[in-house]
């Protein structure tokens, strides 16, 4: 099996909001980078796929098993971690221990104490009394600790410090060296998935922008920057998005049109750069 995700035709609509037709695969060995901006359709995406919210069309595989047929099975080798904690408020932590090994066959009591003690949670407290970052990093060593294939992570740095954070990066990478484990990672701190990711799946309104690999997305766009002057009609035409000072203006660009303006000056695009400026869609920030 080379794929451990496939979404196919994946469509949902609940109120005013419809995602539609999102199609993207995530191969086995690798990390995928979840991206748009709130609103835009990843928590209902990954909700989707945990069969938590029942879709109106398309298909999702894991493991090469439908994500509703062969639930159980597909969720034994499954580890999700949320931006809130889903454990017992007034629980200890031999309870959230005791509880975890009970749903997972492959449970490792020794793997989970030794994430405890690398990420320092303090087991004499209450979940409640655990901070936010800590009620993360114990949701991250219950999912580490019954050794899942496929990793599922919805905004897990939220409450992270800069450090934790680099530690979490560093486990990611570790967790898919064999080559037998993948993650998906949804976050809004597109540096972690710069560093990381190697594949983006980008979400915006519902809809699917891209999904590939990520240098592949990185290589698509260009910053460029002029004076008011160099504004010309043709580039507000190609610009995917505009931002104006009062001395001159930014915007993104598609790589294959840089030739169009030889006299700008053309930077690469971060991450955070291109979702930005794909969502002012031709706005101006005066």
């Amino acid at each position: 099996m080379s794929n451990y995700l496939e979404v196919k035709d994946l469509s949902k609509s609940f109120g005013n909001f419809h995602l539609k037709n999102i199609n993207f695969t995530l191969p086995k060995g690798y990390i995928m980078g979840l991206i748009g901006p709130n609103g835009s359709g990843k928590t209902t995406t990954i909700k989707l796929i945990l069969n938590m919210l029942k879709r109106d069309e398309g298909e999702i595989k894991i493991f090469g098993l439908d994500n509703i047929g062969d639930e159980q099975k597909i969720k034994y080798d499954l580890g999700v971690v949320f931006d809130s904690s889903y454990f017992c408020g007034e629980w200890r932590i031999t309870q959230v221990r005791n509880t975890m090994s009970d749903f997972y066959p492959s449970w490792d009591t020794g793997r989970f104490s030794e994430f405890l003690r690398r990420f320092r949670i303090p087991q004499e407290k209450k979940v409640k009394e655990l901070s936010r970052g800590m009620q993360m990093k114990l949701m991250l060593a219950s999912a580490f600790a019954h050794r899942p294939k496929l990793l599922i992570l919805d905004e897990p740095t939220g409450g992270l410090d800069p450090v934790s954070r680099d530690e979490l990066l560093q486990l990611l990478s570790e967790y898919i060296e064999d080559g037998e484990h993948s993650v998906l990672f949804s976050t809004h701190v597109t540096g972690d998935l710069e560093r990381v990711a190697d594949y983006i799946t980008y979400i915006n309104d519902g809809q699917l922008f891209f999904s590939g690999g990520k240098d592949e997305f990185m290589d698509m766009f260009r910053i460029v920057k002029g004076g008011t002057y160099e504004l010309t009609p043709l580039l507000s035409e190609k610009a995917l998005g505009i931002r104006k000072f009062s001395t001159g203006f930014e915007a993104l660009v598609k790589t294959q049109d840089l030739a169009g303006f030889p006299s700008l000056c053309a930077e690469p695009a971060s991450i955070d750069e291109i979702i930005v400026f794909t969502n002012k869609r031709g706005e101006n920030d005066e």
